[in-house]
């Protein structure tokens, strides 16, 4: 639900995969065609894919300090059999790790991961630390240490929960 800007580079994929899910209202994009296509998917792969958000949506959370939302599939344990190629540029010689086999979705992710790391982006892709959103969103403050993914929603949400608690 947020109103930041959509993470740099691969990230946005990483980004746009967990968000699938709106935890406050259920709905689960990964459901429809629709948003099975957006990953490329077939409805036979969604399963997967839940898994795979879920174990990223876990490392966002590590990311921002937070344990895990539930149990789930470690992260490195689901891309460890992603398929990746060192792919070199033959024109500037610059070389990055991309999906091999027509990029299913693992490797994807695998891929924008290890290009993140490469940048120093990795850690400032986080979740959401409100209990009923865990949106991901790109960390872009100065510190690095946002904490919502919208500070007019879920930030404010959690001022007033304080405040309120200040009061009782």
């Amino acid at each position: 639900m947020s109103e930041r800007s959509p993470a740099p580079g691969g990230l946005a994929l990483v980004e746009s995969l967990v968000n699938t899910l709106d935890i406050e209202t259920g709905a689960d994009f990964l459901d429809t065609a629709d948003g099975r296509a957006r990953f490329g998917i077939a409805e036979e792969e969604a399963p997967l894919a839940r898994e795979l958000r879920e174990s990223l949506r876990a490392t966002l959370l590590a990311h921002a300090g937070h344990p895990p939302h539930r149990e789930i599939t470690p992260l490195g344990r689901l891309l460890a059999g992603a398929p990746l190629v060192l792919d070199v540029d033959e024109r500037d010689g610059s070389a990055a790790l991309a999906p091999a086999d027509g990029g299913p979705l693992p490797s994807r992710v695998a891929a924008a991961v290890a290009q993140a790391l490469v940048e120093g982006t990795w850690t400032r892709l986080k979740a959401c630390e409100a209990d009923t959103c865990h949106w991901a969103y790109y960390d872009r403050s100065p510190a690095g240490r946002g904490r919502w993914c919208s500070m007019r929603v879920c930030g404010a949400r959690a001022k007033m929960r304080r405040y309120r608690a200040k009061d009782a």
